[in-house]
């Protein structure tokens, strides 16, 4: 299985040059496994995805986590969705009022965009994500979730072979607690994560700012670290980096919680580009 971080942002930054290593696109990971391509959220890095993507590939799967904005604005920039012949299944969470297509119909239809979902030239279908069972798409099995952020939103966990992969980019588990309680089988997100080979994790806030943010969704690096351990993963890429938090800043926090930390796990920096390869 192969990754690309496309947008690795919680919101769009200043654009200014200090955040420019970090990526300055909103949440967007490719997945490519055995007869699969899968795109994780369509953020603002799901332009440049959809560019890569190369012409032999003739289907591509959007799984959404949920439909705030930061997820979902750069989906009417999707190469392939202007691709005749191409197709494209989107799935995501359904509500209590609607299901995945009412709800994202008003985001693809005037005066939000200016073409219709229904317009678009590819082979097009929308998906409620199936709960409490897994799904397959080519050669990976899917499993989803609901976790703790502030809609209805979806974790995934991507499997192949004996690989695993899990993706929880707002997420808030700890909910204003500094320690990951000792039962942790109620834990948001813990049967998703538990034992993966890597987890991509909200990092959005330094410790110093989640008081602030409590209930918002996210969680704090530290919180992050956290959860990691409890889940025993392999791997933890930081994700959904604040807007404001610069890359000295971002930098230099990894650097001294590498130094001063005893890990149980790999950590990484989430960047817009990093390209991630697991071996099962």
């Amino acid at each position: 299985m192969k990754l690309r971080l496309w947008g690795t942002r919680g919101s769009l930054p200043s654009g200014a040059p200090e955040n420019v290593r970090y990526g300055g696109n909103t949440s967007c990971v490719e997945v490519r496994g055995e007869g699969a391509c899968l795109v994780l959220d369509a953020g603002t890095g799901i332009r440049r995805a959809g560019n890569a993507i190369d012409s032999n590939v003739d289907r591509v799967d959007i799984l959404l986590t949920h439909l705030h904005m930061d997820h979902i604005q750069g989906l009417g920039f999707f190469r392939p969705l202007n691709q005749e012949g191409m197709e494209v299944h989107i799935w995501g969470p359904s509500s209590r009022q609607l299901d995945l297509s009412g709800r994202l119909t008003k985001y693809l239809s005037p005066p939000l965009f200016p073409v219709r979902l229904r317009d678009l030239p590819c082979k097009w279908a929308l998906h409620d994500v199936p709960l409490g069972e897994a799904f397959d798409i080519g050669g990976l099995r899917i499993t989803a979730d609901f976790v703790a952020h502030s809609d209805a939103t979806l974790g995934y966990r991507i499997q192949e072979k004996s690989v695993s992969v899990v993706y929880l980019p707002d997420h808030e588990p700890a909910l204003g607690h500094d320690q990951i309680p000792n039962d942790r089988t109620w834990l948001s997100g813990y049967r998703l994560a538990e034992g993966a080979d890597l987890l991509l994790h909200d990092s959005q806030y330094f410790a110093d700012e989640y008081a602030a943010h409590i209930g918002w969704g996210h969680s704090s690096l530290p919180q992050t670290l956290a959860f990691a351990e409890a889940t025993a993963v392999r791997r933890l890429v930081t994700f959904h980096h604040d807007p404001s938090h610069s890359d000295t800043a971002l930098d230099k926090l990894h650097s001294n919680l590498r130094k001063e930390c005893s890990l149980p796990f790999e950590l990484i920096a989430g960047q817009e580009g990093t390209v991630l390869q697991l071996a099962g």
